[in-house]
């Protein structure tokens, strides 16, 4: 497929630059695959479309403080943003800076946190820090808003752009149609008699990169680590699924596939994949030429998602990470 059929124009005022004043406030397109019919719901009439027979399946990863600035030891400034924490002290990051820094090189970040660069693999620096990772970030670093929100992280993002069932600190983007929950939708959800598993797939910073191949299948997605609880596995037997998200999905149909219940995902799904597990996916709005459309696509059918994305622009829904949620019913 050509990467020109994943393309369409958003008005730039639909891209939100901030959450709705609630989690659960936002808008819900429905998509039944099979009919093609289109319903304009609110994220409130959730509970109403899940009973006894689903599993909701929730990626409980937590976004990191993941951007870092800082100077080389000549003083020259840099921008360290952690892509994935590999070790204690370890991790992969990306780095702009006026020159390539090189193996050896010593960075300060933050409030004057060292760092070595070791090594290079492709894009990203191998990098080791004095002190254990996490706490660098925690002290030092800012949230990393995707690049289409303008403004500077504040502290009302350090909240809203987190789950509030993140657990397991590791993703440098927030898994978004998770965003739409608050404590009070996840126990109403419960009170229907659907069940609630998780998984966790550390979201990485490949998520904002569009795909430039025109053949999509010339395209290679970034790795993300991901596990699957086995108890999660069991609570899928016999039921409904529904997948809280593309990273969700991507985790559990990456362990039916390898049978692997933890490990690293480049797991690149588009229109022609034979899904597994999922049944329903929950989503946020993505970006034109997206793997994330590609995902969708796939799931809803392309002709199908372009008539929905063409309704919501129609009818005013918010795009991306802090915008609508959309519940794709697949096609048998």
């Amino acid at each position: 497929m050509r990467l020109a059929e994943f393309d369409y124009a958003l008005p730039e005022e639909l891209i939100a630059q901030r959450p709705a004043p609630e989690r659960a406030a936002s808008r819900l397109l429905r998509l039944d695959a099979a009919s093609g019919r289109l319903e304009d719901l609110s994220f409130g009439d959730l509970p109403s479309l899940v009973g006894r027979r689903d599993t909701l399946v929730l990626n409980d990863t937590r976004v990191i403080k993941a951007r870092l600035l800082g100077a080389k030891a000549s003083g020259g400034r840099i921008e360290l943003f952690v892509e994935r924490v590999t070790g204690a002290r370890e991790a992969l990051a990306l780095i702009r800076s006026a020159h390539a820094p090189r193996p050896g090189g010593e960075l300060r970040v933050g409030d004057g946190a060292r760092v070595t660069v070791v090594g290079r693999e492709e894009d990203l620096y191998r990098v080791r820090f004095a002190e254990d990772v996490h706490a660098v970030l925690e002290r030092c670093g800012a949230v990393p808003l995707p690049p289409y929100i303008r403004h500077a992280p504040d502290a009302a993002d350090a909240e809203r752009y987190q789950t509030v069932y993140a657990r397991q600190p590791g993703a440098v983007a927030a898994p978004t149609a998770g965003l739409h929950f608050d404590r009070a939708m996840l126990e109403a959800v419960a009170a229907r008699g659907a069940r609630i598993a998780h998984v966790t797939l550390h979201v990485g910073a490949g998520t904002f990169q569009p795909v430039r191949a025109e053949d999509i299948d010339g395209h290679r997605m970034h790795k993300e680590h991901y596990e699957v609880p086995r108890e999660t596995m069991d609570a899928l037997a016999g039921r409904r699924v529904l997948a809280v998200g593309t990273t969700s999905l991507r985790a559990l149909e990456s362990a039916a596939l390898t049978g692997q219940l933890r490990g690293e995902t480049d797991l690149f799904i588009r229109p022609g994949f034979q899904f597994l597990l999922a049944e329903r996916l929950l989503t946020n709005f993505h970006l034109p030429k997206s793997s994330l459309l590609m995902l969708a696509a796939a799931f809803g059918g392309l002709q199908n998602i372009r008539r929905a994305y063409a309704h919501a622009i129609a009818k005013r829904y918010r795009f991306f990470s802090y915008g609508d949620a959309m519940l794709i019913e697949r096609a048998a």
